[in-house]
């Protein structure tokens, strides 16, 4: 797929396409959604560059019929990715099915993957579980579990200056969504760099140097205005089915004082008479109405940013031959990222 935007403001384009492998992992309900999402993402960021997306999903991921329809016809076979040259990869996460990452059905693949990418792409961006795997793998940091999901809208502030965050406000709202968190002290002690922070959420956006450039997202600024409703409803339902106990906490930074209103009331009649029958009062129609994307204009602006080190380094870096994984590093050893 080419994305090609008619604005012509950014100077220095590419003389040829940039290359995108886009390896989405998303839950069956958000996969189409989320290759929308970086599409329209790359596409605002792109300027008068040319960015061809490939689309990609690790195998072992269980899948419905018309879903694993959907990706052997849109999707190539992740085997088509060792053989290729990419300039940029973009790895996201996917629902958590077991405590530990290492027990995913996907963690050979998902590890083979990350060893791939420090000598076949100029820079990958991992999303989410997909960061959390990446430095679990490349320096045994583990994540740690929340007491409660975070789930919401939350304000960030940036804490180093890198190429990746050049030219934007010092504070910015960002998307997160997740049960697990990774400790910043450990981070900082990898010779992680810290990008961008705050004190509900945490470490925000951070970047590490191998062969290529690692920019890693905790949060999700690709995230469409009603994303975080759409997960607030299916976790609502869950309950309703009795697939998990407790009731969703409301995502923060998302509703007005009359909307949180009335999912406060739906909150306690549910609670008083568990029938799946209640979720057709969810307010869904007026919350989209109402729902405001406060961070896309930062998310553009830093892929815009990825973009434009992608294309500077696109006719420097070398990218060592296909079929040769990186052997000669410990997965444990630490490497310098330096903020600049």
């Amino acid at each position: 797929m080419l994305i090609e935007s008619q604005l012509c403001e950014e100077p220095e384009p590419c003389d040829e396409p940039i290359v995108i492998g886009l390896v989405n992992n998303m839950p069956d309900t958000a996969l189409r959604a989320t290759e929308r999402q970086f599409h329209d993402l790359l596409l605002e960021a792109s300027y008068s560059r040319v960015v061809q997306l490939r689309h990609f999903s690790l195998p072992e991921l269980q899948r419905a019929e018309a879903v694993q329809s959907h990706i052997n016809e849109k999707y190539e076979d992740l085997n088509e990715l060792w053989a290729s040259r990419i300039d940029g990869l973009i790895v996201t996460g996917t629902e958590p099915q077991k405590a530990a990452l290492t027990d995913e059905p996907y963690w050979r693949t998902l590890t083979k993957l990350i060893d791939w990418t420090a000598d076949h792409t100029i820079s990958t961006v991992w999303s989410c579980l997909a960061a959390h795997a990446a430095v679990l793998h490349l320096d045994g940091i583990e994540r740690r579990r929340l007491p409660r999901k975070l789930s919401g809208v939350f304000g960030c502030v940036k804490r180093a200056d890198h190429s990746v965050v050049a030219g934007i406000n010092p504070r910015w709202n960002v998307p997160h969504s997740r049960y697990n968190d990774l400790p910043e002290e450990a981070l900082i002690a990898r010779g992680y760099c810290v990008l961008s922070r705050s004190s509900q959420t945490g470490v925000d956006l951070f970047v590490g140097n191998r062969d290529s450039l690692d920019v890693f997202f905790q949060g999700h600024p690709e995230y469409e205005a009603e994303s975080l409703l759409l997960e607030y409803r299916r976790d609502i339902r869950r309950f309703l089915k009795r697939e998990r106990e407790s009731y969703p906490a409301m995502p923060r930074g998302c509703f007005d004082e009359d909307d949180a209103g009335r999912l406060t009331a739906l909150r306690e009649r549910v609670l008083c008479d568990r029938r799946e029958e209640l979720l057709a009062d969810f307010p869904f129609a007026r919350l989209v109405a109402n729902a405001r994307n406060t961070w896309q204009q930062a998310a553009v602006s830093v892929y815009r940013n990825w973009l434009r080190y992608l294309c500077a380094r696109k006719t420097t870096h070398r990218i060592r031959p296909v079929g040769r994984l990186r052997q000669e590093h410990s997965p444990f050893e630490g490497r310098r990222a330096v903020c600049q």
